[in-house]
C-alpha cells in the first residue's frame, strides 16, 4: 500500500503528468466540443473519428504545400468539414442510419488516409511554443496551460465560443429545439434537418481543428494511425459531462489525465504491465459511461431520425 501511495505522489508531483493531461485534453476538447453542439442538435455523431483523423491529415498536407502552420489550420478544418458533410448529407437529407454512415465513414477515411498518406508523405513541424508571462511561472499548472504551443490557445476562444453559440442565439435555441422536440419546432417554422446538418458541420469544424491540434500542437508528425480511438472517447466525455458544456470538457480533463498518468508510470519507470497500462484509458471511459450514461437525461430526441409529419 505504501509504494503504491507513494508512485501516486510521484505522479501528482511530476510537472510532465499535468503538461501531458493538458495536451490530451485539449486534443479530446476540440472534439467533444463540436460533439456536444451536435448532440444537443438530436445528431449523434459517430464519425467523430474520422473527421479528426481527415483533419490530421489534411492539415499536413496543407503544411506540406504551404510551410505555415496556419494555413494548415484552415486546411486542417475543411478536411474535417468534409467528413461532416458526408455525415449530414447522408443522415438528415437522405435519412440514413447515422450510426451505420459514422462507422462507415470511419473505415472509409482511415482506408483513404492510409493510402494517400503512403503516396503524399507530408512533411511536417511542430508550431511555436508561446509563454505567458507570470503565468507560465506557477508551479505545475503554469507549464500546462500557460507555456504551450500557439495551437492550444485557440482552444481558450473556442470553448466560450461554443457555450455563446448554443445558449446566446436564435441559432442556437432552434438547434435545441430541434434535439429536444423536432415535431413542435418544424410547427415553429425551424427547419428541423437543416440544423441538424449544420451542427454536423460545426462539429467537423471543431475536430478538424482537432486533428490540426494534434498534429502541429502535440505530436509534430503525422501518422495514419496518429487518432488511436481518441474520437470515440471524446463521444463518451458528452454522455459523461450530461450534455453539459462545462461537463464534457470535466469529462475531457478526467479522461485525459488518465491518459497522462499512464505516460508518466511509465516515465518514472515503475513496473507495471504494459498492456494493462495500454487498455486503462479505455477502461475508464467504459466504466465512466456506465455509470454516468444512466444518470443523466440525454436530448429527448438525439440520434431520432426527423421527418416531417411522423411522429
Amino acid at each position: 500500500m505504501g509504494g503504491f501511495l507513494e508512485a501516486l505522489w510521484d505522479i501528482a508531483g511530476s510537472e510532465s503528468t499535468y503538461i501531458n493531461a493538458a495536451l490530451f485534453a485539449a486534443f479530446l476538447a476540440f472534439a467533444a466540443s463540436g460533439e456536444w453542439v451536435a448532440e444537443r442538435s438530436g445528431t449523434l455523431n459517430i464519425s467523430v473519428e474520422g473527421m479528426l483523423l481527415g483533419g490530421a491529415f489534411t492539415s499536413a498536407v496543407g503544411y506540406d504545400i504551404t510551410n505555415s502552420s496556419s494555413l494548415a489550420l484552415l486546411s486542417g478544418a475543411l478536411g474535417g468539414m468534409v467528413v461532416a458533410a458526408i455525415q449530414a448529407e447522408m443522415s438528415h437529407r437522405l435519412a440514413a442510419d447515422q450510426f451505420v454512415v459514422g462507422l462507415t465513414l470511419n473505415i472509409l477515411v482511415f482506408g483513404l488516409v492510409g493510402f494517400l498518406d503512403n503516396e503524399i508523405n507530408p512533411e511536417t513541424s511542430f508550431a511555436s511554443r508561446w509563454e505567458i508571462p507570470l503565468l507560465s511561472d506557477i508551479p505545475l499548472l503554469g507549464s500546462a496551460l500557460f507555456g504551450q504551443r500557439w495551437p492550444f490557445y485557440v482552444l481558450y476562444a473556442l470553448i466560450p465560443f461554443c457555450w455563446w453559440l448554443v445558449f446566446r442565439t436564435k441559432w442556437g435555441l432552434e438547434l435545441r429545439a430541434s434535439g429536444e422536440n423536432p415535431q413542435s419546432a418544424d410547427v415553429s417554422g425551424i427547419d428541423v434537418n437543416k440544423r441538424r446538418r449544420q451542427s454536423v458541420y460545426f462539429a467537423g469544424f471543431t475536430s478538424g481543428l482537432g486533428g490540426w491540434f494534434l498534429i502541429f500542437g502535440q505530436i509534430g508528425l503525422f501518422e495514419d494511425s496518429v487518432v488511436g480511438g481518441r474520437g470515440f472517447i471524446a463521444i463518451a466525455a458528452v454522455i459523461f459531462g450530461g450534455w453539459t458544456l462545462r461537463g464534457t470538457i470535466a469529462g475531457c480533463v478526467v479522461f485525459a489525465a488518465t491518459l497522462s498518468a499512464r505516460l508518466s508510470v511509465q516515465g518514472l519507470g515503475y513496473d507495471v504491465n504494459s498492456e494493462l497500462l495500454q487498455s486503462l484509458p479505455f477502461v475508464v471511459t467504459i466504466l465512466g459511461m456506465a455509470i454516468f450514461a444512466h444518470r443523466v437525461r440525454p436530448p429527448a430526441a438525439l440520434a431520432q431520425p426527423f421527418v416531417r409529419g411522423l411522429r
